[in-house]
This record gives C-alpha cells, sequence and structure tokens, in this order.
C-alpha cells in the first residue's frame, strides 16, 4: 500500500501538471478562454457516454493487468503531445483528438485503480485506504500545480507533458510487484469472473443494481445537489471575493489555498472513519451547507477565511466516507460497473452544475446564490432524513403490533 501511494502521488502530481499546462497551451494557441473549456468538455465527455462499458471492462478483466496497461496506454498519448508540442506540430485539433483518448482510457483506468488500491488491504481497512487516496490525491493536486510553473519556465511546455508520461510509466513498473497484506479480499478468479460474466452479461445489470439499491440512489441525490448548488466554490467565492468582498486575485488565491488546506485536513480525518454510511455522507453535506450559507452572509474576507477551512474539511471527510460507501456497498463482480455508472452521472453534474450555478448567480448574486445553494442542500438533506426516521418508525411500530418482534429489537434492526 506505500509503493501504491507513493506511485498515485507521482502519478497525481504529473496529471495535474499536464492538466494546468494544457490550459496554457490551447490559450497559447487559439487565445480563446472558451477553447480552453472545450478542451476540458472533450476529455471529460467519454465519461459521460463510454464509463458504464469501461466498468464492465474492469469487472472482466484482471486489476492488475487492466492498471498497468491502461497507465501504460496513458503514458503514451502524453509522450506523443510532449512530441508534437516540442516539434511545434501541435494544434487545436490534435490536442482535441488526443484529449478525447485521454478520457476513454480514464473510464477504464479510474475505476481499475481505485479497487486496485481497496483489495491490497484487509476488509476492515478499506475506509482508511480510500481516505489515503483522498490525501494522496490532494497533495498530488498541490504538488502537480505547483510544478506545472516551475518546469514551464524552465524547461518548456513539452517537458511537463514528458514528465506526466514518466509519471504512468512508474505505476505501470511499480503494479506488478504489489502484494495484498493479510485479510484482503483476494481477486476473483478467471474461472469465477467467467461465471460472473454469464450471469451478468452487460452492463445493463450495473445500472439496474445502481438504480435497485436505496442506499446508493440516496448518495447519488445527495453528491448530486451538493455538487450543483454546494461545493462550486472556485466559482461562487470567486465572485464573492472579487465583487461585494472588494478582494482581488492575490485575495481570492489566499482563499484556494485555505481550501486545500483543508481538503488535505478532511483527507486525514475521512481516514479514520470505520464504517461510513450514506447517513454521514447526508449530515456532513447539509452542515457543508449551513457553513456555506454563513460564508454566503460573510461581512469581511477575514471571516470568510474563517469559514473556509471547517467548509473544505466537512467536503473533503463526506467525499471520502461517500466514496467508501460506493466502492464497498455493491457485491464484488459489480463494483467497476457500480463505478461506471457513477462517473456517467458525476460527469451530468460537472457539465451541468457550473451553467446553473453560473445563472442562479446572474439572478441572485454572489451572495444569494451561496445562501439560497446551502438551504436548499440542507434542507432537501433535513427533509429526506426525516423521512426516513418516520418510515422506519412506522415500520418498527407496524412489526411490534404483529407480534413478529420485541420493540427493543425492532429498533435494533431498523438501526
Amino acid at each position: 500500500m506505500r509503493w501504491w501511494s507513493a506511485a498515485n502521488f507521482v502519478s497525481n502530481a504529473g496529471t495535474w501538471m499536464q492538466l494546468t499546462v494544457q490550459n496554457l497551451l490551447v490559450l497559447q494557441i487559439t487565445g480563446s478562454a472558451a477553447a480552453t473549456g472545450l478542451s476540458m468538455s472533450v476529455q471529460a465527455a467519454p465519461a459521460l457516454f463510454v464509463s458504464l462499458l469501461g466498468g464492465a471492462a474492469v469487472d472482466r478483466w484482471p486489476r492488475k493487468l487492466t492498471v498497468a496497461v491502461s497507465q501504460a496506454l496513458l503514458g503514451t498519448v502524453a509522450f506523443t503531445t510532449a512530441l508534437l508540442v516540442a516539434l511545434d506540430r501541435i494544434d487545436m485539433t490534435a490536442l482535441l483528438v488526443l484529449a478525447a483518448v485521454t478520457g476513454v482510457i480514464a473510464t477504464v483506468d479510474g475505476p481499475a485503480c481505485a479497487l486496485l488500491g481497496n483489495d491490497l488491504v484487509p476488509v476492515e481497512d478499506v475506509p482508511s485506504a480510500i481516505g489515503v487516496g483522498a490525501l494522496v490525491h490532494s497533495a498530488g493536486r498541490l504538488t502537480g500545480t505547483a510544478l506545472a510553473g516551475v518546469t514551464v519556465g524552465f524547461l518548456g511546455t513539452s517537458a511537463a507533458y514528458a514528465a506526466n508520461g514518466l509519471s504512468f510509466l512508474f505505476v505501470a513498473s511499480v503494479v506488478p510487484f504489489l502484494r495484498p497484506a493479510p485479510g484482503a479480499v483476494q481477486e476473483p478468479r478467471s474461472t469465477e469472473r467467467a461465471v460472473a460474466d454469464r450471469a451478468e452479461m452487460g452492463v445493463r445489470e450495473g445500472l439496474a443494481f445502481f438504480v435497485r439499491r436505496p442506499r446508493l440512489v440516496a448518495l447519488a441525490a445527495v453528491t448530486g445537489l451538493s455538487s450543483v448548488f454546494g461545493r462550486n466554490y472556485g466559482l461562487t467565492l470567486a465572485v464573492l471575493v472579487t465583487g461585494p468582498l472588494a478582494g482581488g486575485a492575490r485575495a481570492f488565491g489566499t482563499v484556494s489555498t485555505v481550501l486545500a488546506v483543508g481538503g488535505i485536513l478532511g483527507a486525514v480525518l475521512g481516514a479514520r472513519l470505520r464504517r461510513p454510511s450514506v447517513r454521514t455522507v447526508g449530515l456532513l453535506a447539509a452542515a457543508g451547507g449551513l457553513l456555506q450559507v454563513a460564508a454566503g452572509l460573510s461581512p469581511s474576507l477575514v471571516v470568510l477565511l474563517v469559514l473556509v477551512l471547517p467548509m473544505a474539511v466537512v467536503e473533503s471527510v463526506s467525499d471520502t466516507a461517500g466514496t467508501a460507501v460506493l466502492q464497498t456497498d455493491p457485491p464484488a463482480h459489480l463494483r467497476g460497473r457500480v463505478l461506471g455508472v457513477w462517473s456517467s452521472t458525476g460527469t451530468v453534474w460537472g457539465l451541468g452544475g457550473p451553467p446553473a450555478l453560473g445563472l442562479l448567480m446572474e439572478w441572485a448574486g454572489a451572495r444569494g446564490a451561496l445562501v439560497g445553494g446551502g438551504l436548499l442542500v440542507a434542507g432537501a438533506i433535513g427533509a429526506g432524513l426525516l423521512g426516513r426516521r418516520r418510515t422506519a418508525s412506522a415500520q418498527v411500530t407496524l412489526a411490534a403490533r404483529d407480534g413478529g418482534m420485541t420493540g427493543r429489537e425492532a429498533l435494533g434492526t431498523a438501526a
């Protein structure tokens, strides 16, 4: 697990370095901010249409082989881009094609890497492993974003792509030497996988399982609501800081730094969760919504900075808890497909959330969007939890009246 975490840190740093440089490269080629957004959308779009197939592939193929091959392919794309940039042969068409290819490969690589990390630790430590993964992701993002400017300044744009290619090859070279700890869940053998393939032949089984599983549907609802109205802080806080609070780019940079620090602290706390649940995710998301309301009412930048840290911590712990539920609730032979469904829905939130939030800010302003969005998130989750409690109480009362079990036993079952 230590080797896997180190490899993931290197890979995440390389990925964020490339993403940062790619935005600068698109601006250099076209001079258009809209083109920059287009390149990001093209890379994200395959997750909307191909993730179900990618998840099915992860369920059917050996995990280590899948990760090694997908990482090698991603490295090849990065090296190809580096070569084109170095030879001054890159244009917008080639960049969009390479971004789309990267997005397609990522639909397999993402769930495969997530599940491989879980396979390395005992079952009871899976939530902690997911928390470690979140911490590695946050640290890699900070490191990669910082290294991007340094690399471009001293070595050029092509060097950043080449460095990312090397990071993928490093992961691929580590994978064959990974050994699960005692007590870890064993990956299904080829014969078991073949039986599962005959019983669950297509991607529809993963979608059907997701839809029929109330806790996964509830998790999707909570996460989707929070993603659209409660987590686009890069957009809402940027407008709040530079507008009503009369700050500048430096002030927003300080806010962004505090958000990043809070994300890392939240990942550390999330790694200590032993039995995360959808209820935990909902309560944390509701708390984040209320903190967002307070942030929207902030009279000064100082007050906002005080609120931003717990906002980021709550968001990070909630994400870690939700990921743990998502990756442990489905049966082993369906987890790749369930992650594929989740990736598709997450892409919908990612593509549709910012425009919807932008319209809300146009209508209500930055403060109104933060306050209204936070109240909507907290109110909807509170209503859902209250409705679930009433339903559970009614079931307990009915069971006790029918004589099926005692009141104490019924309450234990409901809990």
